[in-house]
């Protein structure tokens, strides 16, 4: 059989374990509140939490859209690793003091924090609402590049017997149904066991790339006789990117819904404290791998355009499992391993997405049981209508990223300043996030990425930074009301 035929086979044997344990899933609910489907009724242990911690974090965009961009820039793209690396920085700022408090309130989405801390009246209801736009286009844009990411991978490794559009469409309600009926279970029970596919596969694939090139110094003379300037060592502009892309992926990701629900849903601060230890190493065994695994590809293929780069990781595949035997049977666990951690990352994106529409927009009670079935259909109606944007192949993966990055990272000010910093007011968060948004969505629209190699997301938070601290300042410490919130909000011990 080829490698086109196998990549069928283990398409429909996923397909059918995906079922299995979502029926699982479904049979070990508890009831039929938020808590219980959006955060798996707050019991996932420290193995579960780290596995599906670190398969949201590496999914369609990390399997693809890296490797594209370390095919498109060469070694440069090493700051990849650098900066996942900085988002468990910046977690520590964070996980520590929410998740506490999410125990005491009873959090369930990132605007039941905004309510408790900032109230629900005036501009802290403001704040809620635009916090919560930002987020849900963020949603949507990382959901519209798992689709695609999931096009791309179906189509390229089953040599065209699932073409691009039917992998879309057919995974796309695959995963509406396993969303509605699993819940955060679901999701967090099988990126367990795709986490580890994807880690072993993706180091016997790039032991299998390096073993062919005579390893790492014959590979880099290769890429350097191919295309000389992806090994030399960059300017002062690229070096400012390195910085930029660190600020914006680190601070921006740590906002995430779907990452802030992760924290909500931990059993324990001791269990979420250990699941955060383990992902401090994930970097090396995953971003470095995939980088230097879209190096190597340089020398092998012609790739033109910034969207067909994203190819690579398939295109590599197919030629791995060429060897038969080890290699035909490694080259599907890689595919098992990265259609599941892009399936799993849309899944979480849809939870999260539905909840977030039907209480942080909508204003329903995060307690109520109505509220599961609307945050279902609202992610039902959100999934369909981003299909045809999925059938689109014009953007990159990583410009989707970017995207998004550069409009979540607005929103941080209002939950990492906030946590730490009781004078922070309501007010002037909301013209600090509106302000930063208009900067990074003004110069998007109008084809500014970056200024000197700075993010225009980055250039928009600073500006976002200036008006919120020195609004807050300039009012003066926040007193009365709003001050009693922040103090009510300090957990016991118990809580802990």
């Amino acid at each position: 059989m080829s490698f086109g035929s196998w990549g069928v086979v283990a398409l429909v044997g996923y397909v059918v374990a995906l079922l299995v344990v979502c029926e699982f899933a479904y049979r070990a609910r508890r009831d039929t509140s938020p808590a219980d489907h959006f955060l798996a009724g707050r019991g996932l242990s420290v193995w579960v939490l780290f596995l599906t911690l670190y398969a949201t974090a590496y999914s369609g965009n990390s399997l693809l859209g890296y490797p594209g961009e370390a095919y498109r820039r060469g070694f440069s793209w090493i700051m990849a690793t650098g900066f996942m690396m900085s988002i468990i920085v910046v977690f520590h700022a964070l996980a520590p003091r929410l998740r506490p408090l999410s125990v005491a309130h009873g959090s369930v989405t990132p605007g039941d924090f905004l309510r408790h801390r900032f109230g629900d009246e005036g501009s802290g209801r403001a704040l809620r609402i635009v916090v919560g736009i930002l987020m849900s286009l963020a949603l949507a844009n990382f959901l519209l590049a798992q689709l695609k990411a999931m096009g791309h991978v179906t189509g390229r490794v089953t040599e065209g017997a699932v073409p691009y559009e039917a992998g879309v469409i057919g995974l796309a309600a695959l995963i509406l149904y396993y969303e509605t009926r699993g819940g955060m279970r679901a999701v967090a029970w099988t990126d367990a066991g795709q986490a580890i596919l994807m880690a072993f596969g993706l180091g016997a694939l790039l032991h299998w790339l390096l073993a062919e090139s005579g390893g790492l110094a014959a590979a880099t003379a290769a890429v350097a006789a191919v295309r000389p300037e992806a090994v030399v060592v960059p300017d002062t502009v690229e070096q400012w990117n390195w910085f930029s892309s660190i600020v914006l992926l680190g601070v921006a990701s740590v906002v995430y819904p779907q990452a802030i629900q992760r924290i909500y849903a931990a059993r324990s601060g001791p269990s979420l404290a250990r699941a955060f230890s383990l992902m401090t190493f994930m970097p090396l065994v995953t971003t470095l791998v995939v980088t230097l695994i879209g190096i190597a590809a340089i020398p092998r293929f012609e790739l033109l355009g910034d969207v067909a780069a994203d190819e690579v990781m398939p295109l590599l595949l197919g030629a791995w499992a060429e060897g038969g035997g080890f290699a035909l049977a490694a080259a599907v666990l890689v595919f098992l391993g990265a259609l599941a951690a892009i399936m799993s990352t849309a899944d979480s994106c849809l939870l999260s997405l539905g909840s977030l529409v039907a209480t942080d927009l909508l204003g329903r009670r995060s307690h109520d049981p109505a509220t599961t079935k609307l945050g279902k259909r609202l992610a039902a109606v959100l999934l369909l209508a981003m299909i045809p944007l999925a059938l689109s192949r014009q953007v990159s993966l990583w410009r989707l990223i970017e995207l998004k990055m550069e409009l979540l990272i607005q929103c941080a000010p209002a939950f990492l300043i906030a946590l730490h910093w009781r004078g922070q007011r309501a007010s002037a968060t909301l013209v600090g996030v509106v302000a930063g948004t208009l900067v990074a969505g003004g110069a998007a629209l109008a084809g500014i990425k970056r200024i000197e190699g700075i993010h225009v997301g980055v250039i928009g938070l600073a500006v976002n930074l200036v008006l919120t601290v020195g609004l807050s300042v300039w009012a003066g410490r926040a007193g009365g009301y709003e001050a009693e919130r922040v103090g009510a909000g300090t957990p016991s011990a118990s809580a802990k």
